[in-house]
């Protein structure tokens, strides 16, 4: 009875830590202040959800003993939420100002979650162990992100604290106020309403010093920028539904729903549909998917692409609703609806022109169209966002699996392109890009398969992404073009498979993949090009038990030997580090007098006083291995030769002991 008790609360806590990863997964909207790192908690906090879907499924209770190690990380859960909440939901103003607090609560929230994840007892949890790879990479970043400050726009922090506190020069004030409200997304009547609520809710809760005073210094420095705003716009006013519903009149128009934004509850000025049939206001909905999310807001339903159309008739039919009852249409935007946007009207224009192309069912459209985006998103990095924001990145990928080989290729490396632009590496990742370049990489092209492998190198710089690709049989696709690509497409591989070798999850199926061989191959060819790559690689595998053992068996330590004497500085630091991860474990002793015959001692000693700096610290380990097992070989000679001795020594007095005998019988 007493271990059922046990078991239920144990799954009870396993229920709550997935409530918690639920509701700050549903946390979104962060303040543009700390957007990045508040993305960061988040993401990474969500990356813990497998292993509570694993426990809660598992047949096998809990053990009393590793659920007391999960109950740390309950609290720091709690502690996160309650973070990204006060991110989410809080003043702009205030949390820019409040600056040093924040980001001590991020450091504090940070080292919590680090230590409570480093505290599970993985061993006693019956999680895979893909999910238990998970949270060690979660955990590593945690205790990475712990070390250091990622501190928030300092220019922004500067502009607000001299209008904060009147220190801003009158001739340079515009010029201030501009980019705070560019920053802080204050650019709207319904951006500065909202800010002025939150801003009080927040000073008021914080309790320090006086609410009052701190109100009116913030709230002063809201009506500046409030002024700057409408200055710069004077037909922004109220948008049209709130004037209708403020004015008092019980005969006022009330707006038909359907021309209401189902987000902003405003009346649409460019109505957009997405792919549920639904539809907002382009603004609105843009800003929801920049933000991370791929659900439909009004139905929930994940959206199966993320473009977006323009909803011509319903714009119509609005039109002629406020005509019928005299009332000012709303008007379009004449900027990008996201102050990040760098795309001007016509270059809008163009590529959604572009993208129109993409879906049709004409080849030669399609192959037009990807090679335009390709060419439009290498050349600059405003291009590379105004072509994610416009929703190219599904179209392309539904093109990778083409037919046309020249499409193809033009799709898989626009993606390339684009992700060289880090906004959006984590929207090509959602939409599902990974399957389809790995298909790239398989059966395109040899072009195609190139740039394949430097998308995937490029996705992988994010550590999340890599336990993606790997999972993803993109490894073994990999080492094929590593065996049989052109120079540039071995080096694309190569540098693919180094990145995504960083995460150990990975290490294991690059060499079951035979890539050592491979690499192996590529360290004796200097002509070819490959040393340093493969060098590097090898680096990395040799730390991993598979690795040590695929190496060793690849007779590598002549090889290395050699590097270590002759290669270039960066590559004898490589070498060593290899034949220091051989000369360790059950078999060092072998390796250890290989390299002695091998001559290691001259090239490890000169290593050690000339190298780089990690070479010399390779060089010194290896060689006090070396001392010892020289020392061990002596001891050992001298025990033989001691063993030799003594059986010389009586060998010879049994003789002596027999030739009494044998005279007494000659004797007889």
């Amino acid at each position: 009875m007493e271990e059922e008790e046990k078991g239920s609360a144990a799954a009870a806590a396993v229920e709550r830590l997935m409530v918690a990863v639920e509701e700050i997964a549903a946390i979104s909207d962060y303040r543009n202040a700390y957007r990045k790192q508040l993305g960061n908690l988040s993401r990474r906090i969500k990356l813990l959800a497998p292993m509570f879907d694993e426990l809660k499924d598992s047949r096998d209770p809990i053990p009393e003993s590793a659920a007391r190690t999960l109950a740390p990380l309950e609290d720091a859960l709690a502690s996160a939420k309650e973070l990204l909440r006060y991110g989410s939901e809080g003043s702009k103003i205030f949390l820019v100002l409040e600056r040093d607090k924040i980001m001590k609560r991020f450091q504090e929230v940070t080292a919590q979650l680090e230590q409570a994840l480093g505290g599970i007892s993985f061993d006693e949890l019956d999680i895979s162990d893909e999910v238990r790879e998970q949270v060690e990479l979660v955990h590593a970043q945690f205790k990475r992100a712990k070390e250091r400050i990622d501190m928030p726009d300092p220019e922004l922090y500067v502009d607000l604290l001299s209008l904060y506190n009147k220190s801003t020069d009158a001739s340079a004030e515009p010029t201030i106020l501009g980019r705070l409200a560019g920053k802080l997304q204050l650019t709207t009547i319904y951006d500065l309403k909202q800010e002025s609520l939150a801003l009080h809710e927040m000073v008021v809760a914080s309790g320090g010093g006086d609410p009052g005073a701190n109100i009116e210094k913030m709230s002063m420095s809201l009506k500046k920028i409030k002024d700057f705003v409408q200055t710069q716009n004077p037909e922004m006013g109220t948008p049209a539904n709130s004037k209708f519903l403020s004015e008092g009149n019980p005969k006022a128009l009330v707006i038909p729903d359907d021309f209401r934004c189902p987000i902003s509850l405003d009346l649409m000025s460019d109505p957009v549909i997405v792919a549920t049939g639904q539809t907002y206001e382009r603004a609105c909905i843009e800003k929801w998917l920049a933000s991370g999310h791929d659900t439909c807001p009004k139905t929930q339903q994940r959206l199966s692409n993320m473009s977006i159309t323009p909803n011509y008739v319903l714009r119509s039919l609005i039109a002629h609703w406020c005509e019928a009852n005299g009332v000012e249409p709303p008007k379009r935007p004449t900027q990008p609806s996201k102050p990040t946007s760098a795309c001007s009207s016509s270059e809008r224009a163009n590529i959604d022109a572009l993208l129109c192309k993409l879906s049709s069912p004409n080849l030669e459209d399609q192959r037009s169209a990807a090679g335009e985006l390709r060419l439009l998103a290498k050349r600059n990095a405003d291009n590379r966002i105004c072509i994610a924001e416009a929703g190219a990145v599904p179209r392309l990928i539904n093109l990778l699996a083409t037919v046309d080989p020249r499409t193809q290729e033009h799709a898989v490396t626009a993606l390339l392109n684009l992700s060289i632009c880090e906004e959006n590496k984590a929207n090509i990742i959602a939409s599902g890009a990974v399957p389809g370049i790995v298909h790239v990489l398989r059966n395109g092209s040899m072009e195609a398969r190139e740039n394949a492998a430097a998308t995937l190198f490029s996705l992988s710089i994010v550590d999340e992404n890599k336990v993606t690709i790997g999972a993803s049989g993109a490894i073994p696709a990999l080492v094929s073009l590593l065996s049989e690509g052109t120079q540039r497409g071995k080096k694309d591989a190569a540098t693919a498979l180094f990145n995504l070798c960083i995460y150990q999850g990975n290490k294991g199926k690059a060499v079951r993949a035979g890539v050592v061989p491979l690499l192996m191959g590529l360290v004796i060819e200097p002509a070819g090009g490959m040393v340093d790559e493969a060098l590097a690689i090898l680096a990395i595998l040799s730390s991993h038990p598979e690795g040590k053992l695929a190496i060793g068996a690849a007779e590598a330590v002549p090889v290395l030997v050699e590097v270590i004497r002759s290669g270039s500085p960066r590559n004898r630091e490589n070498g060593a580090a290899v034949l220091l991860h051989l000369c360790g474990g059950e078999q060092q002793y072998h390796y250890l007098a290989m390299a002695q015959n091998c001559g290691v001692l001259g090239p490890l000693r000169e290593l050690a006083i000339n190298g780089t700096d990690r070479g010399k610290r390779k060089a010194v380990q290896l060689l006090e291995r070396m001392s010892r097992f020289m020392e061990q070989q002596q001891e050992t000679q001298a025990q033989a030769a001691s063993l030799v001795h003594t059986q010389v020594e009586v060998h010879a007095e049994a003789e002596q002991s027999e030739i009494p005998t044998s005279m007494a019988v000659v004797d007889l």
